[in-house]
Formats: structure tokens, sequence, C-alpha cells
């Protein structure tokens, strides 16, 4: 007679699984709870210390971790050495494992929990037995999944066993899961011991969506979630309405909330190829639309949306008038969900505001590679920032600088961004010289130019860009400083009667 050993945390299916494996006329082997569970099912079981004819001990930690489990494992049926050494043993061969682990995941999503809890939840025996299960799977049937339960008692009605392209195939998910399971118990206790560059990275992702294709058509791609959920993160955002999301579409959305972040105030960014075309904050979320819209009327086409405030009906009526790709806000009223959803395409999300914590750190790849950073979020006070120059800006100036600053550091360097205290009114991105960086977003702004101000990424270089920006109208700028030539901005900057304050804190976003 085959044998299964089963072994659940999470026992969603496993009555029927196991009443499935009894009627192929399998003998079923089972532990503690799972045992007690069967039992109660009516479904006969062997208890692992009638197998082992070992108790288990420890409050549970040593119960499985025996030569007759694991020789029942790992014995394998081609080899004469093997099958003597099981018989001379009295090794009876395993021939299906179903088993799933503590949830140590779970545990220490838990807010107050202690690490104490979290050790006790880390699985030993599960592991080790679905590693042994799995590495000879030319044998056994091993399965850590309850989506998998049907097909391996399909094959089992239709074949009486399952094929060998089936067990290899849930061999790999075995080591996929066993590995994804150490990788969060390597990161929790890396976190605890606060070491903050190990020697070797692990890192698990879960897969979220397949995705039709990448940044082209001709390129495959899927988007795969954090497996500790990032509360404020695209990935953790609900969609409500429309199509599904582009590999482009989560880029620019995730670029998008990161701005939006910034803002306490009723803020609305609008976003084009991962720089935002447009900001505004108002006293409402309407007059923050209206800001963000007139800041560049022509890039918002087809853009994205990220509101910080429900998206009321009269605002819903605005952005109704536009093709856009993407809004996402924290909700959507009754009405105004009504109006925007009439857009058969248009993707409406919501996300929690509430936990913006950026623990996270980003990881960008490289060709044989990956990097690895803090967020930039560093947090800043214009109080602490140093006028330079013979003008001070004036207390309109100073919030002007205030939000243009909140807005340079989400541009692809060179950056610089002309604002007024609630909108950008000219973005120049991404030029190789800051100057020319300078000419594009005094360009956009013509026109606009009433209490506008400059914000810089990075130092000046040269003058260049300060008697440039100084002769179109800019009368107060912000920039890190640090160049050393410093003293050639702040003189150009005094000889036209530009404020300018340095911040000391540079934010490059490549």
């Amino acid at each position: 007679m085959k044998r299964a050993l089963i072994s659940v945390s999470d026992k969603t299916g496993v009555i029927e699984f196991t009443k499935g494996l009894v009627q192929a006329g399998i003998e079923i082997v089972s532990t503690g709870g799972t045992k007690k569970a069967l039992d109660e099912a009516g479904i006969p079981t062997l208890s692992i210390d009638e197998v082992t004819g070992f108790p288990e001990m420890m409050d549970g930690r040593v119960k499985t971790l025996h030569p007759k489990i694991h020789g029942g494992l790992l014995g394998r049926r081609d080899v004469a050495s093997h099958l003597d050494a099981m018989k001379t043993h009295d090794i009876q061969p395993i021939d299906f494992v179903c088993v799933n682990l503590y949830p140590f995941k779970e545990t220490i999503l838990k807010p107050e929990v202690t690490e104490a809890d979290a050790i006790e939840n880390i699985d030993i025996g599960g592991p080790s037995m679905l590693r042994s299960a799995a590495k000879n799977f030319n044998a056994v049937t091993v399965v850590v999944d309850p989506k998998d339960y049907p097909r391996i008692l399909d094959e089992l009605k239709e074949q009486g066993e399952t094929s060998l392209a089936t067990r290899k195939r849930l061999a790999g998910k075995v080591f996929r899961h066993t590995a994804a399971y150490d990788a969060l118990i390597a990161e929790y206790l890396t976190q605890q011991a606060e070491e903050t560059e190990p020697e070797k990275l692990t890192l698990t992702y879960e897969l979220k969506q397949t995705l039709r294709y990448g940044e082209n058509s001709h390129q495959q791609a899927a988007f795969y979630q954090n497996a500790l959920p990032v509360p404020y993160s695209i990935a953790n955002a609900h969609q409500l309405h429309g199509k599904e999301l582009s590999y482009n579409n989560i880029k620019d959305a995730d670029a998008a909330i990161r701005i939006a972040r910034e803002f306490s105030e009723p803020t609305v960014v609008a976003l084009k190829h991962m720089n935002p075309c447009g900001i505004g904050s108002g006293k409402t979320i309407l007059e923050a639309y209206q800001f963000a819209y007139e800041a560049d009327p022509t890039s918002i086409f087809g853009g994205i949306l990220v509101a910080n405030r429900e998206v009321d009906l009269a605002t819903a009526e605005e952005m109704h008038k536009l093709f856009l790709e993407i809004i996402i806000a924290p909700s959507f009223s009754q009405q105004a969900f009504a109006v925007l959803s009439g857009k058969k395409n248009l993707r409406l999300m919501t996300l929690d505001f509430s936990d913006q914590t950026a623990g996270q750190q980003e990881i960008v790849s490289v060709l044989g590679g990956l990097l690895i950073q803090d967020q930039d979020v560093i947090e800043e006070d214009p109080e602490n920032w140093e006028v330079v120059t013979d003008r001070k800006p004036t207390a309109e100036e100073l919030a002007a600088l205030a939000f243009a600053w909140k807005a340079v550091k989400h541009v692809k360097s060179n950056a610089i961004v002309i604002a007024n205290a609630h909108q950008t009114v000219g973005v120049g991105a991404g030029q190789m010289n800051r100057v020319g960086s300078v000419k594009i977003a005094l360009e956009e702004a013509k026109g606009r130019m009433a209490g506008a101000v400059l914000a810089g990424d990075a130092y000046f270089p040269m003058n260049d860009s300060v008697e440039y920006a100084a002769q179109h109208g800019i009368k107060a700028i912000v920039q890190p400083g640090g160049s050393i030539r410093d003293k050639d901005s702040i003189e150009m900057a005094n000889k036209y009667g530009v404020a300018m304050v340095f911040t000391a804190v540079r934010h490059f976003r490549h």
C-alpha cells in the first residue's frame, strides 16, 4: 500500500483531498492538529509516533525529524542498496507528502509580535520533509499549495499515479516555497540584528499580475509584489474600474504616488513618463486639480492623476473632460465614480493614504546585479535653509521655494522646477546640462511667472543657469549648494537681485 504524509497549517481543502487519496488506496500518516481534523472527518490515519516508534517532544519541535520519515522520503526506489537499507531498518516508502508550513509570515505581520513568537513559528520539520520529498520527485509527489490538490486527484483517477512532469513541477514549486519562507526568516532576523549590508541579499516576491508585455510589445513582463505587504504602494492599491494595468502604467503610478506623499494639503499630481507635468495644491481637491491641470494643459493628456483626497462629483466632472490613463485617490464619491466609470478603459484605483511609512528600500536591476538604497525621504525644514545672497526671500517666495523643492526631487536629473506657492508652472527634466533644463522649464512657464521661483535638484556647476533664470524673471532660487563654483553663482544672483538659498541636500533622481 502506498503511503501519504499529511501535515498542514492551512487546512483549506485538505479533508476532500485526503478522502481522494484514501479512495485511491493510499494509507494516511498525519500529525497534531491535522490528524485531529482528519480523525473528526472519519478518515483513518496513523500518527507519526506509530510510524517512528518515537514520541513527539519538546512542544512538537521534534516529531518528523526521524530516519523512518526521511528514509521513506529520500530512499530511491531504483537503487538496490537503498531498498535493502529500507527493508533492514523497517522503513516504508512515503509516496505522497502534503505539507504547508507554520505561519511565520502571518505571525510577523501582527502589530505586537514578539521575537519569541516569531521564533516559535519558524518551521523546521516541515521544510525538511518538503525538501526531502522534492529531491526524490522521481518517486514522490509533494504538494504545498491547495490549488494543486485537484490536479493530483485527477491524475490518480485517470492514470493510477501522478505523472513525472507533474511531480517535477511540484518539486520546483516546493523549493520556491521553502526558499521564500527562508528568505522571510532571514530578512526578519537580519532586521532584528540591525545588519544593514548582509553578505547575501535574500529577497522574496509574490506574483501579483502577469502583464501583456513590458515597456514595448516584444518584451515579456510580470508584476511581483513584496511578500510582506507595503501599505502605501501601487502593489497595495485596489483597482475599481478599467482595463488591466500595463508595465508602464505601474511604473508611472509608482512615481506619481511618491510625489503625492510629499504633500499634506489637498493636492493633485499629474504625471507623464515618470516626470510630473503638473502638481497643484489648493483648499479643496477641485482647486488642486485645477492648478495641476493649468500647470501644463497639453502634457496632462493621457497622463496619470493622483489625488490625496476623495474625488468628489465636481472634480470628477472636470477630470472626465480629459483622456486619462489612471486616477488614484483614497476614495471616489458614489456620484464621482458614476461619472468616471463611464469611460470603459479609465483605471480607477483607491489607495490608503493614512500609512505612508517609507521603510522599504529601493532596488534597481543592472546587468549582472542589483543596486539597493534607502528611499529619498529625508525630513527637511525650510527653517534650516541658508540664505547665501544679499537679498532674502520674501515670505511668499519662501512658500513657493518650499513647494518647488518638494516637486523637484521627483523630476529626472538634471531637474529644474519653476513654481509658485500652489502649482508647478514649468518642468525641465533629464537634460545633459543644467542650463538646458532651466531653458525648458522657463519656456513652459512663459506668461505665468507671477510669484514664480526656481528649484534645482543639485548645485549649479556654472553661473550660467542663474544668469539665464534671472534674465527671464526669476527672483528666488533654491538649490543644494556644494559646488566649488558656488561663489560665482552667488555673485551672479546678487548682480540681478535674486534671493538664493542652499538646502545642503541633493535630490538626484536618475
